[in-house]
């Protein structure tokens, strides 16, 4: 299927990457709001590029839009593309409120068309086996799941747009941007959450309005207890890997990153040997994307985007479609709401 990508930076060449990467997927325009950035990237993408939105989708070979923009910029673009009868997946999250969201999946199911956010860490074999373990019903019942981000970033980082750090354009600090893949892995493994109190703090950086550090105790649906930990002023040399721990009457599993560090059950299953040879963690671990967001590769994206074009082939909804991209944007909402009222309990 033929693609088009609306943005003109970083994020954007990720798409480009990920898209040209794919077996079932080709790139065919750009669109950025300013004329000389998206013709440099047109340049050097090799493909068609539009300054003006109207013109980029009125091409009737494109067939899906990826939204590359800032985070709070995402709702225009893309209820715009739907509108065109286009498409959509957009980089996480999908918007910043489940407002907006709200607005992208309304409009989308009235143009028929297919909205989907990008969770790239769910697409991994880890993943994949720790999903296959849950179901499985191997943990026997959940009594803890947990979701740990310390990471870092410079104040360079966020003094280098002016959005960065912001409420309006971030949509939140170190949750919402960098913790919110390990809050949606959560949420996919362990399930729905009913309520969390929380508590968020800017601590080692300056001039932004968002949150560094966040701690937030959370109550699942299925009555587990969690905590979620998230921060970009964590240093580490090597950077700390992203970790999803889910433990159980009968079971526990540490993922860290797409490797895990603890994988240990009752009662064995003849698939464990594959985890032991495959995706144990090895002796050296780094975090993907823990100190610098350029080093994460694209895999994850190809394979989130490949998912989009067989669910539309497919005629059902995607891994990743609107409702279930707005389950973590709900939560992290949560947690700042919390936050903002001293820790009290909110309830989802």
């Amino acid at each position: 299927m033929k693609f088009g990508i609306i943005g003109a930076g970083m994020i954007a060449k990720f798409h480009a990457q990920a898209i040209r990467a794919m077996a079932n997927g080709e790139l065919v325009s750009v669109y950025g709001r300013r004329p000389d950035a998206a013709a440099e990237l047109g340049k050097e993408l090799e493909c068609r590029a539009f300054s003006d939105l109207g013109e980029f989708l009125a091409d009737p070979n494109l067939e899906i839009v990826t939204i590359a923009t800032p985070s709070g910029a995402h709702l225009e673009p893309a209820l715009a593309a739907i509108r065109a009868g286009k498409h959509v997946i957009v980089e996480k999250p999908l918007e910043v409120t489940t407002e907006r969201i709200d607005q992208m999946i309304v409009a989308a199911r009235e143009a028929g068309v297919t909205l989907s956010g990008i969770f790239n860490r769910r697409f991994t074999p880890a993943v994949a086996a720790f999903k296959r373990a849950v179901d499985e019903g191997r943990f026997g019942r959940i009594t803890m799941a947990d979701a740990y981000v310390k990471w870092y970033r410079t104040q360079q980082y966020y003094d280098s747009g002016a959005w960065r750090g912001t409420w309006a354009l971030d949509g939140g600090g170190a949750v919402m941007n960098q913790g919110i893949h390990t809050v949606d892995q959560l949420i996919f493994l362990a399930g729905d959450v009913r309520s969390v109190c929380a508590s968020t703090a800017c601590l080692a950086h300056t001039g932004i309005e968002v949150e560094d550090t966040a701690v937030a105790i959370v109550e699942f649906v299925s009555g587990a207890r969690g905590v979620i930990q998230c921060s970009t002023a964590c240093w580490s040399s090597t950077g700390h890997p992203a970790e999803v721990h889910v433990c159980g009457e009968k079971g526990s599993a540490f993922l860290a990153d797409e490797r895990f560090r603890v994988w240990d059950f009752q009662e064995p299953a003849p698939w464990d040997e594959m985890v032991t040879a495959e995706l144990m963690q090895g002796s050296q671990v780094r975090g993907v994307g823990a100190n610098d967001p350029k080093a994460i590769n694209f895999l994850g994206h190809q394979r989130n985007f490949e998912d989009v074009v067989q669910a539309i082939q497919e005629g059902r909804e995607p891994s990743v479609g609107g409702t279930e991209a707005r389950k973590a944007v709900a939560l992290i909402n949560a947690i700042y709401e919390s936050a903002s009222r001293g820790g009290a309990r909110i309830e989802l």
